[in-house]
């Protein structure tokens, strides 16, 4: 069992595959659900796999199946493109042979 008050993450679903979701999108898309995940603090005592309330960080209550406790905070921006590294060097006029400038 874990205890209200603790820091969460929870599963929603937003919208079911199939007649829910939005038409014209791909039909990969369109047979898969749309899922929601929330962290906040859990607003009852509640099990592992259970429906859940929780409230956000922005007061906001919302209701999932409650999948992870303390659940880790990442951001992460992938991995290193050597593209997207060309196109922002072109974007502010600066290449790697501008890097070895003498700087004051």
């Amino acid at each position: 069992m874990i205890k209200k008050g603790t820091y969460v993450q929870i599963r929603a679903i937003i919208l079911e595959a199939g007649g829910e979701r939005a038409s014209g999108i791909p039909e990969d898309t369109a047979g898969t659900p749309l899922v929601m995940w929330v962290k906040g603090h859990l607003l009852a005592d509640t099990s592992i796999g259970c429906e859940a309330k929780i409230e956000t960080a922005t007061g906001r209550i919302e209701s999932g199946i409650l999948e992870e406790v303390e659940p880790m905070i990442a951001l992460d921006y992938g991995r290193y493109i050597p593209e997207l590294m060309q196109i922002a060097e072109a974007a502010t006029g600066r290449s790697e042979e501008g890097c070895h400038e003498q700087r004051l």
